[in-house]
């Protein structure tokens, strides 16, 4: 194999690094819906992400990227429920890049 074999890589197309803001950020009432529909928002708003602490959804509340999808910065969360979203590593999110369907 060459040296470019990338076969224990995930398919990306972007590398977006984590920021940290100073306060939580807070979600758009369009983010909360999305997180509610697929199951990883209670109906109380209560975040349920299956295999994270509350120490980290903490620290996960005060962190954004910079979406190049989107072309806004974004909290991380909404990151983490998007379909792109592929893994986060060393700090940076591993994004597929696709285009997303229009909203309704």
């Amino acid at each position: 194999m060459s040296d470019g074999d990338t076969s224990g890589e995930l398919e990306h197309k972007y590398e977006v690094e984590i920021k940290t803001a100073e306060k939580v950020q807070r979600m758009t009432e369009d983010v909360k819906a999305e997180l509610k529909a697929s199951g990883m928002m209670d109906a109380k708003g209560k975040l349920k992400l299956k295999g994270v602490s509350a120490k980290m959804l903490k620290r996960m509340k005060q962190e954004y990227v910079d979406c190049p999808v989107l072309g806004d910065g974004i909290q991380f969360i909404q990151c983490f429920a998007c379909p792109n979203f592929q893994s986060r590593v060393q700090g940076k999110v591993l994004c597929k890049g696709h285009d997303l369907p229009p909203k309704t």
